[in-house]
């Protein structure tokens, strides 16, 4: 029997992929294991592998094409085998093998994009596709799809709309049009990356379906920086952000409700703490995700942080390196920031975002001291943590921040 290879879903947000390269031929032999094609993400690259011996009877896609995920890339059998002419019922599929899975170890069923309504007929699309048809008001029942299965991709939608312009009668006289572009200066425009698009819909996503607030402390940091340079003195080469990112795990161990997700409805307090680090890159923004993060000494979290961010730099962060945060570090502080608040990742309930450290004359002691503070603004999901949850969060954090002999033994001790 001949068994289909379908588009893996290698992230919970991930609709689509670009097949970007076969690695194997039509007729070609196929192990288990062997790598059948790359596909890439709005973030990484990826191969993928068969799941059974055999021959590439037939290549259903072709190389550079958008293909939504689940959707039957390619079918490997015996030599001579007839191809179905339908694909059977997806399963839940994962790049190299790999089943996907939720927090905490729950499996999530990976579903298939649901067909769209359209003059009452029902026509498999993507959803970018789908996206292109609302806004440009087009008919989806008389657009022909070229994707896989007869489904209507970007490329058709947008070839409707160039026919759809051409057939539209020339006016007698054409309307002036306000030359934007020349009086504001503006180039051409161009597309935004693959990158910028995910991270739109994501952050759209978060603004618009989860409501929230902001806390903000300062924490005197003075002792912490000594802290720093005393560990870098025995050849322990850690940063302040390696400090903040330990106090924030522990603190969120300290503080489960505020480890929690929510959909609305209900509430799953998560029992391990991955925390999310944000790395800024050319192309946009990641989230690695430093697993179980509250029980690695200060060293490991350093380690862990220190390959997560070198892999993010070479683009060659895995599906699982940036998948399953719990809450997300934010840190601008290097970039001389005063304070600034984030934007909630969906599926967390909250971000903190982490400003300069500033030295800054202080009342001490009944005079005047120079002292070292920073501003750490907590943004969080109101739905599952208030006013009053968030600041004892936030003080609970200043007070690891703040108290270094404790805050050592807690972090070299996990």
């Amino acid at each position: 029997m001949a068994h289909a290879v379908r588009m893996p879903k290698p992230g919970q947000m991930t609709e689509e992929c670009v097949l970007s390269m076969w690695r194997k031929s039509e007729g070609e032999p196929v192990a288990k294991g062997d790598v059948i094609f790359e596909i890439e993400t709005d973030k990484s690259t990826m191969e993928v592998e068969s799941f059974h011996d055999g021959v590439l009877l037939r290549q259903v896609v072709e190389a550079g094409a958008t293909v939504p995920v689940n959707e039957v890339c390619a079918w490997i059998g015996e030599p001579g085998e007839a191809v179905p002419d339908e694909a059977p019922a997806p399963a839940v599929v994962a790049a190299r093998g790999d089943v996907e899975q939720a927090i905490d170890g729950e499996p999530k069923a990976v579903r298939q994009p649901p067909p769209v309504r359209a003059s009452g007929v029902r026509s498999a699309i993507s959803p970018r596709a789908r996206t292109l048809v609302r806004e440009a008001g087009l008919d989806a029942a008389a657009i022909t799809g070229s994707g896989p299965g007869g489904r209507i991709i970007e490329r058709d939608v947008r070839a409707a709309l160039t026919v759809d312009e051409a057939r539209k009668p020339s006016p007698a006289e054409p309307a002036r049009v306000a030359p934007t572009r020349e009086i504001a200066g503006e180039g051409e425009p161009r597309p935004l990356s693959r990158m910028r698009r995910v991270i739109a819909e994501r952050l759209t996503l978060s603004a618009t379906t989860i409501p929230t607030f902001s806390a903000t402390v300062s924490a005197d940091v003075t002792r912490i920086l000594a802290l720093r340079d005393e560990l870098r003195s025995e050849n322990a080469s850690v940063s302040v952000t390696d400090l903040v990112l330990a106090a924030t795990a522990q603190t969120l161990a300290e503080f489960p409700d505020v480890n929690s997700r929510t959909d609305g409805i209900s509430v799953w307090q998560r029992r391990r703490v991955h925390l999310g680090l944000a790395v800024a890159l050319p192309a946009g923004l990641v989230v690695a995700v430093i697993r179980d993060a509250d029980r690695l000494a200060l060293l490991e979290l350093h380690e862990a942080a220190g390959r997560l961010v070198a892999a993010a730099r070479a683009e060659a962060l895995s599906p699982d390196d940036m998948t399953g945060s719990t809450f997300t570090v934010s840190n601008l502080g290097m970039y001389g920031i005063d304070a600034f608040t984030a934007i909630v990742n969906p599926g967390e309930s909250g971000i903190l975002a982490v400003a300069s450290a500033v030295p800054t004359p202080v009342v001490l002691n009944g005079g005047i001291a120079i002292r070292t503070l920073m501003k750490l603004t907590l943004t969080a999901d109101h739905r599952l943590v208030d006013g009053e949850l968030g600041a004892r969060f936030l003080g609970a954090l200043r007070r690891r921040l703040e108290d270094p002999v404790t805050f050592r033994r807690e972090i070299t001790s996990t």
